[in-house]
């Protein structure tokens, strides 16, 4: 429920609307409620879901939030502003913007610098940034609010006591939108005029950085109160211009342009221009122009508001009745000539001489010459107060331009036409926002007992991500969900899954959605043990067909700056094998069945060879009694789980060097993890095997909230011993494993650990299920080896497995055990993974 707000309680105070003496009173203890909200976990994404949830309320024109902001609308102002705030905090932009910024979508989490070193960078937040609001852009206090909780910081803004109350109500819509109350604690909106000093002062005393939005009057004035140490974060006024080269100056389309620029915000943006600017020495020309152009301005749309109709405020109108008078007067030196609306709505003035002149705005322009060589000369003086240069020319001159423009100081180049548009992450006055509220924050450990610590933070705390919501998804819901999200942006890679368990599925991924994905899988990788400076890897993944297995790892190589030898999964097991030898590989990476074929397909070659030490497989499982073997044959000393993870969810969970088996920590910065029960949907009671349903976040490519991912697993109490805070998972089969066959449900699990505990059994296994004339026919297809005896696996599932036996007691059920050579096991043609149960019937 939103928080209320009485007609005196003018003031949001970390989720609360307070009056004036309550304020002051909180603002004495400021400093405590700071350091109480830094002792708490603010995490990114937290911000990200709370955003973006508001933006999706603003832009939906009936949405009650929408009608609650648009009444503390300020006056003249239409709700176009809270759809413009809307898409500001959409997620997608977000992200973005702290990819540009920061460098990924969780910045704070003390991830390595380089994999291969024991160093852990992040960026932290300053701590309390004080923001100092302008009182002429709606959308600004916000916004500056939300780039500060981006950085993790608590934030105390000061917005006038002319303003309305938007800033506070969007701030408490935000709050309310997170449940965990961590934004809330982050959170000051206090509505003051500035000959209030006291309260400035009690505000800036505990920051660690002060942002002020407004000229030098207002940065001079805040400065006072900055006390020594404290960042000074200056969003000041700035000057704008445009530059056209003969051949732009020429062309209708581009006075067309420089209108819209000139005429959008009445030039009260920074990136407005207030001058534009020839390249030229010739007057005759800048006169000519100016009179072409006042043409273009006269008939602009929207039309202009009369000055009489009080566009500007009483100081703006003497400013630009001044400016306009005096240019007049120089008219009969032959230094200006000037083109004005009868109306005074809009006025081009010519100027001969090119040092930068300040416009009094409201569709005021300067013209003025100035050839290129004297670019710099002219501009460079005014360096401090430049902003945008919109340049026309050519490919080559807007080339040679752009370098000579940022050589004069100007920190943004745009299109004539565009000098006001923006994109997300976008250098502001020639720094990154973020950057200026966060700290570069760096540890250095031991590399002997941080070998396999991928992140520091995985060791300190939990992850805590919104909880999940929504309906549950299966299979076929994500593919309806999937294909119509193709045609949007962000669906930039396509991958299909293997088929092992059904029908190749599709599934689409943005490449920072990939990227990040990526980083993380690395991150498990290094967690189970593999070290990115002594392991000299062989991806023998399958490749081709859109499927993602060796693609994906090896980008997670790459990212590990790993060793590799990319040779893919491949028919010729002796070109392989010698390829391993010839290039010293000591590592493997690749599915169970191919490389338990590579292994025996070449045995004594490989044994000869010794150099194994490492196998990381993913997508099937090995038996641990195939585990034995590859110990004791091949002497490879590490078998683990490359990673836990589906096709179109990514990677979901890891093992590290305590785990075994099934056992996984789940990637709990991407995903939160339900257990629920096998019939019904509600949560299993703990320790108990259930259905695993898994929300991932931090995705754009395609939304998967509570999928149904067909595994089963329990969850497993109790820390690691690893020391990780990442839940535990035991992946316990598939609920495809499960067989209705001649009335029973039968398991392949069932027959798995039979055929290797009291079969003796080592190599792969395929259940194959028919229907005769007769009755249903169980064919258990095994791989062929020196020991392998059917009739004694026969009789030793016929003992060990109770329902069998009785459905073949009853005759309802034909069951048989066959020896075949591995090549002839069913596989999926795209990933090569053994198709552990085949359902002819």
């Amino acid at each position: 429920m939103t928080v209320t707000q009485t007609e005196t309680e003018q003031h949001f105070w970390q989720g609360a609307f307070i009056g004036d003496a309550e304020a002051g009173r909180r603002l004495a203890g400021l400093p405590d409620a700071v350091e109480a909200a830094l002792g708490t976990v603010l995490e990114t994404e937290t911000v990200l879901a709370a955003c973006d949830a508001l933006a999706t309320a603003l832009r939906d024109p009936a949405h009650p939030v929408r009608a609650r902001l648009a009444a503390h609308l300020p006056e003249g102002e239409d709700t176009a502003v809270l759809a413009e705030l809307g898409a500001a905090l959409d997620r997608r932009e977000l992200t973005r913007k702290l990819r540009r910024e920061l460098g990924g979508a969780t910045p704070g989490r003390l991830n390595r610098a380089d994999p291969r070193e024991t160093v852990y960078e992040a960026w932290a937040p300053v701590g309390l940034v004080a923001h100092i609001a302008p009182g002429n852009a709606a959308t600004v206090a916000p916004l500056s609010l939300v780039e500060g909780l981006l950085a993790g910081n608590v934030n105390v803004l000061k917005t006038s006591s002319a303003d309305t109350l938007l800033t506070q109500h969007v701030m408490a819509e935000l709050a309310d939108l997170d449940p965990s109350g961590a934004l809330a604690a982050r959170v000051v909106v206090l509505r003051f005029p500035s000959s209030r000093q006291e309260w400035l002062r009690l505000m800036c005393a505990p920051a660690d950085a002060v942002a002020v939005w407004g000229g030098e009057g207002a940065v001079a004035g805040m400065a006072a109160h900055v006390p020594p140490g404290c960042r000074l974060v200056e969003w000041g006024h700035r000057i704008s211009f445009a530059y056209l080269t003969r051949d732009a100056w020429s062309d209708a389309g581009t006075l067309d342009a420089l209108a819209h620029d000139v005429c959008l915000y009445e030039q009260q943006a920074c990136s407005s221009p207030q001058v534009v600017y020839l390249d030229t020495e010739d007057v005759q020309e800048v006169f000519a122009f100016a009179e072409r152009f006042a043409s273009v301005l006269a008939a602009a749309r929207p039309p202009a508001a009369p000055a009489s109709a009080g566009a500007a405020d009483p100081a703006e109108d003497a400013e630009l009745t001044t400016t306009e008078l005096m240019a007049r007067l120089e008219e009969h030196l032959g230094l200006t000539r000037v083109f004005a609306a009868p109306d005074g709505s809009w006025r081009v003035m010519a100027d001969t001489r090119s040092p930068l002149t300040a416009s009094p705005l409201h569709r005021s322009v300067w013209v003025k010459p100035l050839p290129r060589k004297r670019l710099i000369a002219t501009l460079r003086p005014m360096r401090r107060y430049l902003q945008t240069a919109g340049l026309a020319g050519s490919r080559t001159d807007i080339a040679e331009l752009s370098r000579t423009a940022l050589a004069a100081g100007v920190t943004r180049v745009t299109p004539v036409g565009a000098m006001l548009e923006s994109y997300a992450g976008e250098p502001h006055d020639g720094v990154y926002a973020l950057q200026r509220y966060s700290r570069r924050v760096a540890v250095q450990a031991d590399p002997d007992r941080f070998a396999t610590t991928a992140c520091l933070d995985d060791l300190a705390r939990p992850v805590v991500l919104p909880p999940p919501a929504g309906p549950l998804l299966g299979k076929e819901d994500v593919q309806e969900r999937g294909h119509d999200e193709l045609a949007r942006s962000d669906a930039e890679l396509f991958f299909r899954s293997g088929g092992s368990t059904g029908a190749p599925a599709l599934s689409v991924f943005s490449y920072d959605d990939y990227d990040t994905q990526m980083h993380a899988a690395a991150r498990g990788l290094l967690a189970a043990g593999y070290d990115p400076v002594g392991d000299r890897t062989a991806n023998l993944f399958y490749c081709g067909a859109m499927y993602g297995s060796f693609i994906s790892f090896f980008s997670v190589l790459e990212r590990l700056g790993g060793v590799q030898l990319p040779l893919s999964a491949g028919p010729d097991h002796r070109a392989t094998a010698q390829a391993l030898i010839d290039h010293g590989a000591d590592t493997l990476f690749g599915m169970p069945s191919y490389l338990w074929q590579l292994l025996h397909a070449e045995a004594d070659a490989l044994r000869a060879y010794g150099g194994l030490r490492k196998v990381f497989y993913g997508g099937e499982h090995f038996t641990a009694e195939q585990q034995r073997v590859l110990k004791a044959d091949f002497g490879i000393e590490v078998i683990r789980s490359i990673t836990y993870g589906s096709t179109d969810l990514g990677p979901l969970g890891y093992q590290c060097t305590e785990s075994s088996g099934g056992v996984h920590h789940l990637h709990a910065d991407l995903h939160t993890l339900e257990i629920l029960d096998l019939a019904e949907d509600r949560p299993v009671s703990p320790g108990e095997t259930g259905r695993l349903v898994f929300t991932t976040h931090a995705r754009r490519g395609q939304q998967l909230g509570r999928y149904v991912i067909g595994d089963l697993g329990r969850e497993l109490p109790g820390r690691c011993p690893c020391g990780r805070h990442a839940p535990r998972f035991e992946l316990k089969g598939r609920t495809g494993d499960v067989m209705r066959v001649a009335t029973y449900f039968l398991n392949l699990r069932r027959f798995l650990s039979l055929a290797e505990e009291e079969g003796g059994h080592r190599g792969e296994l395929q259940i194959r299920l028919d229907a005769t004339d007769v009755r249903e026919r169980l064919t258990v297809r095994v791989e062929r080896t020196a020991s392998t005896d059917p009739e004694r696996l026969r009789e030793v599932f016929l003992a060990g497995y109770p329902e069998l036996r009785s459905a073949v007691a009853e005759r309802l059920l034909d069951l048989l055990v066959e020896a075949v050579d591995g090549p002839s096991l069913d596989r999926s043609p795209t990933s090569g993974k053994l198709l552990s149960v085949v359902d002819a019937r």
